[in-house]
């Protein structure tokens, strides 16, 4: 069953883009659950040094690279409303994930579905796009846009032009963020970097994972803390 959600991050963002000339306004106008949700992703014990590694007063590649999916998915989403669209999300897909669908503010019916794939080690294919054209079918919606922080394959290029679909890789972000009004892409960055943004969340159960250690190999994972009701688990 899909399931739309208004996400509270991204209320969150709304009014960090309506109050940006008031210095930390923006989490004192947040609706309290929205807040209390927000801040429930903080910075996990001995991840300061993690952190270090990332110059959060600016974009850049790297930042995005390591975000994890959760947040990146928020990212995109905010980006949306930043530029005036509202994003309404749907948790449906198999991976966790969400179809933004997009729609002109005075309209409620939806004109374009982006979905996001955070950054791995491998440029993204075909198979996402596949996803990405089935909901757009699903949905009668005759325009997707696909947002990763890596890159794509020649034959996702391919695709992509001949099924409507826009491609937005990690360089193509960064200039989109980059051609925002100065207040509103820093409200982005704030929000993006705040907490942890690093650790991956549980798609099943929607809270930050855990670093464990298997053993026999003693290799390092991350495992959901709800183990071992869920046995979700991701490379590290």
């Amino acid at each position: 069953m899909r399931r739309s959600e208004r996400n509270p991050a991204i209320e969150i963002v709304r009014i960090a883009l309506g109050l940006v000339w008031l210095p930390f306004a923006w989490a004192a106008a947040a609706p309290a659950a929205a807040v209390r949700r927000y801040r429930a992703s903080v910075a996990r014990p001995g991840q300061a040094a993690e952190r270090a590694r990332f110059d959060t007063k600016k974009w850049t590649a790297e930042l995005l690279k390591h975000l994890e999916w959760r947040r990146f998915e928020e990212l995109c989403a905010a980006y949306y409303e930043a530029l005036g669209f509202r994003a309404q999300l749907t948790r449906s897909r198999a991976d966790g994930g969400v179809d933004i669908g997009l729609s002109a503010q005075d309209s409620d019916g939806t004109a374009t579905i982006v979905h996001c794939k955070a950054w791995d080690a491998y440029r993204v294919g075909v198979s996402p796009l596949e996803a990405l054209r089935r909901a757009m079918t699903a949905s009668k919606v005759r325009r997707g846009v696909l947002i990763t922080a890596g890159r794509f394959t020649r034959e996702a290029v391919t695709f992509a032009a001949q099924e409507n679909i826009q491609l937005i890789d990690g360089a193509g972000l960064l200039g989109k963020l980059a051609e925002l009004a100065p207040e509103k892409s820093l409200a982005l960055l704030q929000f993006t970097t705040q907490g942890d943004f690093l650790t991956p969340t549980c798609p099943h159960c929607s809270i930050k994972m855990i670093s464990r250690k298997s053993t026999q190999a003693g290799r390092k994972f991350w495992g959901c803390v709800n183990y071992p009701r869920c046995k979700h688990t991701a490379t590290v």
